[in-house]
Parts: C-alpha cells; structure tokens; sequence
C-alpha cells in the first residue's frame, strides 16, 4: 500500500525544484518558445541538481512512501519516485525547457531500465536522447525498419530516424534497430550510438507546434559503427523474450511523461484561478472537476513510479497513467484558455503556450490510443495478435 506523503528524504528535491522552475525556467520561458532551437544556456548552471533528478539513477534506496517491503524487507523509493516529484516542478516551470535539461534525456532512463554496470558507468553522465520513431513506423515500434548487423568487433546501423528529443543536443543516443527484419518483434534492440561515432549524422531540426525550447532531430545513420558492448540487453533473439525486454525501457519514461503532463496542468489551474479572481459558481465548479481530473493522473503516476521502485511489474499502470495523463492536460489547458476568456489567447499570459505544449504530451511515448489498447490488452490478457 502506497503512503501518499512525499517522502521525507525527497522533499529537499522537490522544494528545490520547484525553486528551479519558478526562478529559472519560468522566466525565460517565453524567450526560448519565441527563439526556437536557440540553446537555453541558463540550464547549465543546473548540472548539480540535475543529477539528482537523472531517470538513471534507478538504483533503489530506503524513504517512506511505501509500505511494501518489495519482497526483501526493504522500502524502496528510488530513482523513479525522485524523477517524477522533480518533474511534477520541472513541468509547472516550463515542459520544454524540462525536457532540455542536461542528462535528463529519455535514452537516460533506457540505460537505467536495461543497462549494464559497465554500460552505465560508462554512459551515466551522458546526455542520452531516444531514437524510436521512423517514417514508416510511428506508434507501430514493431514496424521498425532501421537495421543492426554484427561485423567484426562492431554493430554496424543504417536507417533514419524522425522527432528525436533533444537528438541535437545530447552526447548520445538509444537507438531501436532491428537485427533481422524478418523476424518482426523478436529481432528488434536498442543500442548505444556515441554523437561521435563515425555514420550518424543530424539531418534537419523541426519546428513544432509545441515544446519550442527542446530541439527535435530527424537523425540518419549510415554504416554507423559502434563497438559490440553498446547493445542495451542480450544480441540473441529470442523470439518470446527480445522485444518485451526491449519494451521495458517504457514501464521508465512513461510515468515521466505523464508527470511532466501533471506539472503543465497544474500550472495552468494555478493560474487560471488568479486570472478569473473567485468567478462565479459554475467557473468555479469547472475548475474544481478540473482539479480532481489533475489528482487523478497523479495518484497513477506516483503509483507506476513507486511500482518501478519496488521492482514490481508496472507495464499496465505505466499506460494508464501515461493515458490518463495525455488526455487530462490536453482537457485542462484548453478549457482554462476558454475559462480565462480573451487574455487566455494572448501572449501576454502563459496559458495558451501551455495548451501548445500539452498536445505532444497525448503523442510520444505511445499516443493515447497506444496506451489504451495496452490497458485493454493486460486487462484481458490478450496478445497484441489476438487485439489489434
């Protein structure tokens, strides 16, 4: 049973934050969603901090939160309860900014879900971005097409990938590549490509609706070499094993995404009531039945984190706090633009850029009819051959 008090050895975290998103990212969040694809070097001065909120820091530790022993008598609060608090902030500051943090990249979490301890002791203090996607494979990452081949002491990549997340930026990237296209899911791993090594190459940066701050990479590996020990899990192909380990690295990043779904609303709320001074009833009303959907994508997410802290499977409440988060902030953010009337849609308040920012918190890491046919799937034990 889950003790829904922060944790007292991470409350100096989140209180610092929250300071972080309120002294640092806040007040250039405007700047760096007009100048897109300008790197925010304010972040910078936050390395320190920022290693304390790494998605990689999944080593477990002792705190409060939890009443469940995780099986040996320990209680766990680890890497993933202390990301999603500091995201909680982070978000509430600025998402894009958030997601431009260094060492805070998807492909961080990766490492932590499936790394080795040479691995990570090797890519830890990397920035590490996360390359799934690809034109003809979207929400579908089964389809993926780009290829690895094992050459010598080498993996050997081709393909291109498209919406990589801080894909400029980073020191590094996850790759998904499959082993043998023939054999679908089964062959599919993810590997550890070096920004340096020879083959891999930023193609175009986009421009995008929303999350202005993060940069967006369309990235092209061509006979990108990288040594054999880069392969996140084992090269062998086990055709009921690979593509589930593979998947693993979701049960991380997806409570992640919705946290950070939990801070753009909460910003939101925040500030629509400050804007609308008490209101009438029936704004009022809205705005309470807005805050309950607020807490219940948090309550989900705190629950996926602290069942990845306590080793315990969370494939489903990761998706339904994922699902439950994507479609709340979308809900939230424009019907505080509406609630706000005529200064919601100006660039003199926040509120419309959050309700930009919140639409790409529905799409990436699994869009919301993704998450739903997971749900379904795990609710009635079915395969994704048997519910498509």
């Amino acid at each position: 049973m889950i003790d829904l008090e922060i944790p007292r050895k991470l409350k100096p975290l989140v209180a610092q934050a929250r300071a972080v998103a309120a002294n640092v990212l806040r007040p250039i969040s405007r700047k760096y969603d007009t100048a897109e694809h300008a790197y925010p070097k304010e972040l910078d001065m936050l390395a320190a901090l920022l290693d304390g909120l790494n998605a990689g820091g999944a080593g477990a530790s002792a705190g409060s939160l939890s009443k469940h022993d995780g099986g040996d008598g320990k209680i766990r609060n680890g890497g993933n309860m202390a990301t999603v608090l500091g995201m909680f902030e982070l978000a509430w500051g600025d998402v894009g900014l958030a997601l431009t943090l260094p060492r805070q990249g998807l492909g961080n979490a990766a490492l932590a879900a499936v790394g080795t301890d040479e691995q990570k002791a090797a890519f830890g203090k990397r920035w590490i971005a996360m390359a799934i996607t690809e034109p003809g494979a979207g929400s579908d990452s089964a389809a993926i097409r780009a290829t690895a081949r094992r050459d010598g002491d080498a993996w050997v990549l081709d393909g291109e990938k498209i919406f990589v997340t801080a894909g400029e930026r980073a020191d590094a990237i996850v790759v998904w590549a499959t082993l043998d296209p023939a054999l679908g899911r089964a062959a599919i791993k993810s590997f550890l490509v070096p920004k340096d090594a020879p083959g891999i190459r930023v193609a175009r940066l986009e421009k995008k609706l929303g999350i202005r701050a993060s940069d967006t990479a369309t990235i092209v590996l061509e006979s990108c070499r990288i040594p054999l020990a880069n392969i996140l899990g084992s090269p062998e192909i086990e055709t009921k094993a690979s593509f589930a380990g593979v998947m693993k690295t979701f049960d991380n990043t997806r409570p992640v995404v919705a946290a950070m779904a939990v801070g753009v609303a909460s910003a939101a709320l925040e500030r629509t009531r400050e804007l609308v001074h008490g209101g009438d009833p029936v704004t009022l009303a809205e705005l309470d039945r807005l805050d309950a959907e607020l807490e219940a994508a948090r309550l989900l997410t705190l629950k996926a984190a602290w069942m990845a802290d306590n080793r315990i499977p969370n494939s489903l409440e990761a998706s339904m706090a994922k699902a439950k988060a994507g479609r709340m902030v979308t809900e939230v953010t424009l019907r505080c633009v509406e609630l706000a009337g005529p200064v919601g849609y100006g660039e003199g308040e926040l509120l419309e850029k959050w309700a930009r920012d919140a639409k790409i918190l529905d799409i990436f890491e699994g869009t919301q009819q993704i998450q739903m046919l997971i749900v379904a799937r795990r609710l009635l034990d079915k395969t994704s051959a048997e519910l498509r």
